[in-house]
């Protein structure tokens, strides 16, 4: 009975380290962390957006057109909002 009590409490305490980063205690840690992690976010989003504009550059007017106009659409679509009004009005009615 005691030993499997022991046991129980000896199993989650390993000497080895499962690459788990510890979590910061002190502020100036937190900070630090923050700072990092913002530095590196800052980083992804230029990133992300150079590739977004190196697409961009390298498409005819015609077809960036288009791009815009299905991205207005998507999101318009994924906010769940009506075409305007006036072309709804005057568009082909679907026989």
């Amino acid at each position: 009975m005691f030993a499997a009590s022991s046991f129980a409490q000896d199993n989650g305490s390993g000497g080895k380290d499962n690459g788990e980063q510890k979590a910061p205690t002190s502020r100036a840690e937190r900070k630090k962390a923050k700072a990092e992690w913002k530095k590196q976010r800052k980083k992804e989003m230029s990133d992300a957006k150079a590739k977004k504009e190196y697409h961009k550059k390298y498409n005819t007017k015609k077809t960036r057109k288009r791009m815009k106009k299905t991205a207005k659409k998507a999101k318009m679509v994924n906010e769940n909002k009506r075409e305007f009004f006036v072309k709804r009005w005057f568009k082909k009615l679907k026989k």
